[in-house]
This record gives structure tokens, C-alpha cells and sequence, in this order.
């Protein structure tokens, strides 16, 4: 089940319950994550409006200077709000390659043992920033800018975190009306199990806990966010390399950024976009152009795909739009069911190409390289790997007589189409003008790029209803809680990996291996592959940037350019069994099985690996717009 269907029964539930605390156990979290996550919208946009309408023309409403701290605290109370939701939701990042090669009962059994390991992490969190707080109370210490007390915004930790140790709960409550006692306290006996090591050892190596626990969880399907954060705190415990309480305050500083507030910005974005009608529009545009060629309505999905890729920053956002229209449409029109699911996931894996683009974000501020220098140089593969689609879709449907469909062409029917989508096609235009005009940083350009698409959806297009408008920004802000965490948790991570001067070791041994560069770029590209097919693509970035990066600026390769190969690396991740999501999304709509979708998709995936070589070993093609 979806965040969205999920958060749809809560709504109907709680119009039927009669006690107000079964109300507040539904929705509880809700008003505030989705309150936090407009008003932070609200702020950042007012905050860019500000410099350029009020400041010229409406002097009065200066903008106060502590706009934008106010508009991070609220931001970081909304995602820590909606994470326990995530956990009720069972929507959080897992690899589950071999988890689900286990039997029904030993699921049941890794399931609460994921619970308990969640509940260890949140739990160790939740009682040092108790500690962290009274500290802050103790020596009055206040925020820059607003000039509060810092365990105002401070409180959300205990309060978040102990949120979640309630759902953890409940869900394991949940987990036990199919799995027996038994069961549960053979998850407690692994989690004993699990800890030991940490406190019957002494002088444990490193990187043997870092790297040792971390790999253990992941493989027994625990979150990857959790994963990282517990194999930190074994590492802390266990090495004593840092004291313990330094875990209850990166989780707060780690999201505390202005750059990563454009990732809940661009979602919701993409999700109201969506919603409100602008995907159809797109689609109905790039059907007059190329909708009457062989293979019309295939190709119509790649351009669209394109198109949507610069509103949503999503490969499965991306499918979902134009996978919900094109291909029913598809297997009504004769073609094969396998071929339009594969057409549609490889084309939404353009959607973190060409800005604007998560992965991008996560990498920018990950690699403290430019975001808007990394989107601009996302635009050209971007387009290439949507013209390879498109090329390779025109002589595969005319080969197998998928004809388009003709449709008057004149001037009128022109302008028509075009007017219809020209609330759709301003979207790049604020966005991209606004970021390389100067007007805006990306962030803002999130925030007016969500405030627009609230606004097109509900009064331009009247798509959107404020009916419906709730489960959309509950269903962005709980889709971007469970980035924001696993970006606080890869921060613990990585900032142990650096006292441990763990990338530097990694760089050298690779470049012992060979310091060609073109050799160097190959291993590099065959390892990003093969961890795209089982980790999301988020949670590699945040993990191996700060490993591989030293890498290649040792052979010269701009960081920009590096950010480019690994985000198209990640990107065909989205279409590459196990996890694929694309593929699963896309499957579900045709009704295909992973396995059919998957052989279907070789042909596909093998021109997107060549043109992620061409983009490797031709870096011009990145580089020419930054």
C-alpha cells in the first residue's frame, strides 16, 4: 500500500471514529507535518519575493532577517513529524534483496527485529538529546536570528524521536497478529544477539563495527537510514572514538540547511503538478508533435517523461504521471504490455537527469559542490538519453507495425495544445530562469515551484481540490521525511568515516589498483551499477560520494562532472531488478510481473549504459551549459 492509500484510510477512519484519542493515534502527526511543510513553502517564497517586488515596490513589508531560520525550524519539526508516519506506513528505505528470500515466517520474525533495531536507534537518540536539552536550558544559549532559546527548536528530537519509538511499537503490535510470541522474542534473542559483540569486546577495530554492522543490518532488511545510524552508534560504544552524546545533536545540525529544503520543496511540487492536471497537458502537447509516428504514444511518453522530469525531480513520480495515462492507452492500442512498462520506466529515469533533480540535490550538498551548476549539467544527458529512447522505440514499433494515430495539424490545433499546457511549460522557465538568472537560489525556486503548483492544480486547471489537497501534502511530506533521515543518518556515518580517515584509505587502494583514469572511471561505473541494482539511489549517493570523490579529483575529474556520472549511474539503478523501482511502479499499472519487465528492458538498458559511457569519457557533454 501507498503512503497515499495509507494516509486515504486514516481519513475515513477518523470521519467514523467516535473517541477522540482513536483520532489523535490516526492522525496526530498529520496537521503538523502538513502545516510545517507549507509554511516553510510560504517563507522561502516570501523571503524571494521579498528582494525583488516588496523591497522596490512595497517597502513596508521588509522582510525580516530571521525569515529564512524560522522557515528551517519549522522544516525540520515538519519531516520529524512525519517520519513516524513513514514507520506506520511501512514506507522507509530498505534493501530487501534477500529478506525476501527468507520464508513468510522468517520475515515476520526480521521485520520485528527491524522494529527492535529502529527502536534502539530512536530510543538511544531520543534519551541523549534529553540530555542535550537541558544542556542548552542550563547555559542559555540562542538561535542567531530569531533569538529564541536553542531547546525551542531543539525539542522536536526527544519529541520525533519518541514519536517513533510509540509507531515502532504499534507496528510490532501489528506485525504480531500474523507472527506468534515466539517469533517476537526470537527477534529480541538476534538483537542481544546483534549488540553483544559491542560490549564483550574491547578495542574492537573500526571499520570492522562501522563497516561490519552496517553490512549485518542492511542484508536482514533494517532501514538504510537505521543501518547507518546504528552502525555509528556500535562504533561510538564500541571504539569509544567519540563520546555517545555527540549522536543526539547531528540528527538537528545534519538537516539544519537551507540546500536540503529544496527536496520536500521540489516533491511536493511534482506531486501537486501532478495531481492538478499538468502531466495530461504535457502529454497531449507532445502527442501533436510526434504522436502520429510509429510508435506515437511510445514516444509521446519518453518526450513527456522528459518534460515532466523538469517539474517533479522523480524517476518514479515521473512513471506514475505518465505511466498512469500512456500505457493503458498502450496495450489498448495493440502494443505489446511488456514493452509499454519498460518504455515508461526507462523513460522516467530521466526525471533525475534533467533539473530539477533530488539526486542532485543530495549530491550538492553531500559534495558542497553547486546545485545549480550540477542541474545545468544534467540538461544535456538528459535529452540524450530521451532521444536514444525515443530513437530506439521509432525502429522497434515500426518493425512490429505500431502505427501512431493522426491528428489534424494546423495552426489552430497548435495554439490550442499550446495554450492548454502553457501553465505546464512556465514550470522550467521559474524554475531554471529564476536559478541561473540570479533570482533565486534553489531552494526558493522550490518553494515557488511548489506555491505554483498549488496554485495551477487548484485555480488555473481546477484539477486539485482542497478535498484532496491534505493526502498530497501529507503523501510529499512523509515521501521527503524518509530522505531527510537517512541524510541526518549517512551524516553520523560519514563524519566517523572521516576521523577515520576512511575515504582516503579507499582512494589510495583504488589508485594502487591502477591511476588511469579511463581505468579508474570504468571500476568506478561497473561498482555505481552494481549498487543500483540493490540500493536506492538517494542512499548511495549519500554513502559513497564521500568515498569516491576523493577518488576521482585525484585524477582530475571535476566534481560536477562526477556528480553528473553517478547520479545517470543511479538513474539506470531505477530500472535494474531487485529494487527498480521504476519497473515497479510501471509493472503494477501494466499489470506486468518484475521478472517479465525485466527481461523486456536489456535492449533499453544497454543503450543507457552506452550513453552513460559517452557522458563518462566525453566530459563536454556535461560541462558545456555549466
Amino acid at each position: 500500500m501507498s503512503i497515499y492509500d495509507s494516509i486515504k484510510v486514516d481519513l475515513e477512519h477518523t470521519s467514523e471514529c467516535g473517541a477522540f484519542a482513536d483520532c489523535l493515534n490516526v492522525n496526530f502527526e498529520k496537521p503538523f507535518m502538513i502545516i510545517g511543510l507549507v509554511g516553510a513553502v510560504l517563507l522561502i517564497v516570501y523571503q524571494s519575493l521579498g528582494r525583488y517586488v516588496f523591497a522596490k515596490y512595497f517597502p513596508a513589508m521588509h522582510i525580516p532577517f530571521w525569515t529564512e531560520e524560522l522557515a528551517r525550524f519549522i522544516f525540520i519539526w515538519s519531516m520529524y513529524f512525519a517520519i513516524p508516519l513513514t514507520i506506520k506506513h511501512r514506507e522507509n528505505i530498505r534493501v530487501d534483496v534477500i529478506y525476501d528470500k527468507f520464508s513468510p515466517k522468517w520475515r515476520g520474525i526480521l521485520w520485528i527485529y527491524s522494529d527492535l533495531a529502529f527502536i534502539v536507534m530512536a530510543g538511544s537518540i531520543f534519551y541523549t538529546s534529553l540530555g542535550y536539552i537541558y544542556m542548552q536550558w542550563e547555559f542559555e544559549q540562542e538561535t542567531a536570528a530569531l533569538r529564541i532559546p536553542y531547546y525551542i527548536p531543539y525539542a522536536i528530537l526527544p519529541l520525533g524521536f519518541g514519536l517513533m519509538v510509540i509507531r515502532l511499537i504499534q507496528d510490532i503490535s501489528v506485525e504480531l497478529k500474523t507472527s506468534s510470541y515466539a517469533d517476537f522474542f526470537s527477534a529480541v534473542f538476534l538483537i542481544v544477539l546483534s549488540i553483544a559483540p559491542v560490549y564483550l569486546f574491547e578495542e574492537l577495530n573500526v571499520l570492522v563495527l562501522l563497516f561490519g554492522y552496517f553490512i549485518l543490518l542492511l542484508v536482514l532488511g533494517v532501514p538504510v537510514s537505521i543501518c547507518l545510524g546504528l552502525a555509528t552508534l556500535a562504533t561510538v560504544i564500541g571504539a569509544d572514538s567519540l563520546p555517545i552524546d555527540y549522536i543526539a545533536q547531528v540528527p538537528f545540525t545534519s538537516v539544519d540547511s537551507l540546500p536540503i529544503m529544496a527536496i520536500p520543496f521540489f516533491i511536493a511540487a511534482g506531486v501537486l503538478m501532478g495531481a492538478g492536471g499538468l502531466s495530461k497537458r504535457l502529454l497531449d502537447l507532445a502527442d501533436y508533435f510526434i504522436g502520429s509516428l510509429p510508435g506515437g504514444i511510445a514516444l509521446v511518453s519518453i518526450a513527456a517523461s522528459m518534460f515532466f522530469a523538469a517539474i517533479s525531480g522523480s524517476g518514479p513520480a515521473t512513471v506514475a504521471a505518465i505511466g498512469m495515462i500512456t500505457i493503458p492507452a498502450m496495450i489498448e492500442r495493440g502494443y505489446d504490455k511488456f514493452f509499454a512498462g519498460v518504455v515508461v520506466a526507462a523513460a522516467g529515469a530521466i526525471g533525475v537527469m534533467i533539473p530539477p533533480s533530488n539526486p542532485f540535490v543530495v549530491y550538492g550538498v553531500t559534495a558542497q559542490q553547486s546545485i545549480g551548476s550540477l542541474f545545468m549539467g544534467g540538461i544535456v544527458p538528459g535529452v540524450l538519453t530521451g532521444l536514444a529512447l525515443m530513437v530506439y522505440t521509432y525502429f522497434y514499433s515500426k518493425k512490429k507495425g505500431w502505427k501512431g494515430i493522426d491528428r489534424e495539424k494546423n495552426i489552430k490545433e497548435l495554439i490550442k495544445v499550446l495554450w492548454e499546457a502553457k501553465w505546464a511549460l512556465l514550470v522550467p522557465v521559474i524554475i531554471l530562469g529564476g536559478i541561473y538568472g540570479g533570482i533565486m537560489t534553489p531552494t526558493e525556486a522550490a518553494a515557488v515551484a511548489a506555491l505554483y503548483g498549488l496554485i495551477a492544480g487548484m485555480f488555473l486547471y481546477g484539477e486539485l481540490t482542497f478535498k484532496r489537497l491534505g493526502d498530497y501534502l501529507a503523501q510529499a511530506a512523509a515521501s521527503s521525511a524518509a530522505i531527510i533521515i537517512l541524510i541526518a543518518m549517512a551524516t553520523l556515518f560519514g563524519n566517523i568515516m572521516a576521523i577515520e580517515s576512511v575515504p582516503e584509505s579507499i582512494a589510495a587502494f583504488i589508485l594502487s589498483v591502477s591511476n588511469n583514469k579511463i581505468a579508474v572511471l570504468i571500476i568506478i561505473n561497473a561498482f555505481l551499477l552494481f549498487v543500483g541494482t540493490f540500493m536506492e539511489a538517494l542512499a548511495a549517493i549519500v554513502i559513497l560520494t564521500p568515498v569516491l570523490l576523493p577518488v576521482v579529483t585525484q585524477l582530475g575529474v571535476n566534481p560536477v562532472h562526477f556528480g553528473v556520472i553517478m547520479v545517470v549511474n543511479l538513474a539506470i539503478g531505477f530500472i535494474t531488478p531487485p529494487v527498480g523501482v521504476n519497473l515497479f511502479v510501471s509493472g503494477t499499472i501494466a499489470g506486468c510481473k518484475l521478472m517479465d519487465l525485466a527481461g523486456a528492458i536489456v535492449p533499453l538498458l544497454i543503450l543507457m549504459i552506452a550513453v552513460l559511457l559517452l557522458i563518462t569519457y566525453v566530459p563536454a557533454i556535461c560541462m558545456c551549459l555549466v
